[in-house]
């Protein structure tokens, strides 16, 4: 049973490296063209990436989450300068879809950076473990580490935008609580969902990246993905720990409990969305092509 295993898996690893190299021979034939990558080469570049996100040096991964943290603020600041000036002239509903404009900008930052975010790294690093080439401890520890990175980075990115903002007279305090209540006061049941559909959708986002060609495609990938997010108010537990943990800091309305149940279920929910929705089936859909390929059923 083992060596039928490994004969599996040595014929799905042999797919991918002919994907990869035909599309290496397509590039070189057309140096003037865009050419579109097949599934398999994407999928094989993917794991590749998460390979090599799996045996950075420790302290460099928790640096470059710890950057990505800190960078994502920047959504934050513009989400809270924008409902702060457009407070008075829009209903609060309305402010929430407005904010879907500048949203995007902190996630622009963070991965054209490559710096490591959470929700755009369970898809990758999950690959790599799928495939056999890493195990599930090295996925743990080292989303372990990149929560913990992007968490710090964020709750101290918080910590000065509360003070800066109203300083600069660019938002106030009852700005960042409105925004805090309205991504925390949530039953835990929609929490999950929302979060899942966001971490399905930013796996997305790392698998489009991965084929783009060119930087501004990049920003228009992120732009889209992440837009849709703010745009119907889907969890992210990484933006939202910054929400989140502001209106902690300056509100009775957030305790302790609710930031750390929201932070909780939001990082479970975009992980299953990233790992089921995105790295499951897109892997799962190549395996099978390869075993009727090769006859396997």
């Amino acid at each position: 049973m083992s060596k039928k295993n490994d004969n599996h898996q040595q014929e799905i690893d042999k797919e991918l490296e002919n994907a990869s190299s035909k599309n290496k021979e397509k590039d070189s034939k057309k140096p003037k063209q865009e050419t579109s990558d097949s599934s398999g080469k994407v999928l094989g570049d993917q794991i590749k990436d998460g390979q090599e996100s799996h045996d950075r040096n420790p302290r460099s991964t928790f640096l470059c989450s710890l950057t990505a943290g800190l960078e994502i603020g920047f959504s934050y600041l513009l989400v809270c300068t924008v409902f702060y000036f457009f407070k008075d002239y829009v209903s609060e509903k309305a402010l929430y879809k407005l904010i879907a404009f500048v949203y995007p900008f902190g996630f622009i930052l963070t991965i054209l950076n490559h710096s490591l975010l959470f929700t755009e790294q369970t898809t990758l690093q999950s690959l790599p473990v799928l495939n056999r080439k890493r195990s599930l401890w090295s996925l743990l520890k080292t989303w372990g580490l990149i929560i913990f990175g992007n968490l710090v980075g964020g709750c101290f990115i918080a910590t000065v935008f509360i003070w800066l903002g109203p300083a600069l007279k660019i938002f106030d305090e009852k700005s960042i609580i409105s925004i805090a209540k309205h991504v925390a006061h949530y039953d835990w049941l929609v929490i999950l969902v929302s979060a899942i559909l966001a971490g399905w959708l930013m796996g997305l986002l790392s698998y489009m990246i991965t084929s783009a060609k060119r930087t501004l495609s990049y920003i228009t990938i992120i732009y889209m993905v992440t837009g849709v997010l703010a745009l119907t108010g889907l969890h992210h537990s990484i933006v939202g720990n910054i929400e989140v943990f502001a209106g902690l800091l300056l509100s009775p309305e957030i305790s302790l409990v609710d930031y750390f149940s929201f932070l909780f279920i939001a990082l479970i929910g975009n992980a299953i969305g990233g790992v089921v929705f995105v790295a499951l089936i897109k892997y799962g859909a190549f395996v099978l092509n390869v075993d009727e390929k090769n006859n396997l059923y």
